[in-house]
């Protein structure tokens, strides 16, 4: 499966860790624009310069990880394309550019389903996709939300509720899951 994360699916720290984690782990291939970074990049300024040039730190390293990820939107794709918000088609036009099935995002009301539809794009909100990823293979997924439960703690200085941050991520549906499992954490 191909999926084009948006940017808002990668501001989270501990969300993108996992859909990062998850691609590299092979449940997916993951698809993003050098626009997509850099309004990702951009939406971290709010929480100070230095969280804006971690996040460019971060995005250099997704660059090497993930070299076959980066895709160039087609300009007369995104020029047929409309969206709510004419600031997203350029994500469905990236998506369409790759082939994805799928686009990761909180942001449903700029995404109709419909549209997507028409384009052979499903829009995915992240906790059906790692939810989704993890059944698929649960030992997998399990391991990444392992490894990004222990930096969590590592972080922290002690324990933390693998629920808890699961749920603060807006991943309620994956923290059930997972934590009724017992694979992961």
């Amino acid at each position: 499966m191909r999926a084009v994360l948006d940017a808002c699916v990668l501001y989270p720290p501990v969300l993108r860790d996992l859909l990062l984690g998850m691609a590299e782990a092979g449940l997916y291939e993951p698809k993003w624009s050098e626009r997509i970074l850099e309004e990702w990049a951009r939406a971290t300024v709010k929480l100070g310069p230095a969280a804006e040039a971690q996040a460019r730190g971060v995005a250099v390293l997704m660059r090497e990880v993930f070299p076959r990820a980066m895709v160039a939107a087609a300009p007369g794709v995104e020029a047929r394309l409309v969206l709510p918000d004419p600031n997203d088609t350029h994500v469905l036009a990236v998506a369409v550019a790759c082939g994805a099935d799928a686009i990761v995002t909180f942001n449903a009301a700029d995404f109709p389903r419909h549209v997507l539809a028409g384009e052979g794009v499903q829009r995915r909100d992240p906790d059906g996709f790692l939810w989704e990823l993890w059944s698929g293979d649960p030992d997998k997924a399990g391991a990444v939300i392992a490894r990004v439960h222990a930096r969590a703690e590592e972080m922290a200085g002690g324990p933390v509720s693998l629920k808890a941050l699961l749920k603060r991520a807006s991943l309620p549906r994956l923290a059930k899951a997972v934590t009724q499992d017992g694979r992961a954490g």
